[in-house]
């Protein structure tokens, strides 16, 4: 395992459609701002001014060099249309070489 991952993370976002989704995830990796997104539909329950709301939208997992992280949170508020968007980073924390090795061969480099 690689001994330095304090840079590696999953970045989570939600969207409202599909094609939202897939217009993100093909800029964040063309910019090499994302090695991978992930994206399947779900269920969300949340409070947004002052009303619980349940919406069908897609959840986005994208692999993400977090020293990129601002640049990476511009590029998504340009193309997204929540007036508040999901945007939440979480580091990775342990992983295989292979896939780490990958993961930094496919970013952006500082």
């Amino acid at each position: 395992m690689e001994s330095n991952l304090d840079h590696y993370g999953v970045v989570l976002v939600t969207v409202v459609s599909l094609e939202e989704a897939q217009t993100i995830a093909q800029r964040l990796i063309e910019s090499k701002l994302a090695a991978c997104v992930n994206m399947f539909p779900i269920d969300s329950w949340y409070l947004w001014q002052g009303k619980i709301n349940q919406d069908q939208e897609y959840q986005l997992i994208i692999k993400a060099d977090l020293n990129n992280f601002a640049e990476l949170t511009e590029q998504i508020k340009t193309l997204h249309s929540y007036e508040v968007p999901e945007i939440i980073a979480l580091p990775i924390v342990a992983g295989s070489v292979s896939y780490l090795r990958w993961l930094g061969e496919s970013l952006k480099q500082d």
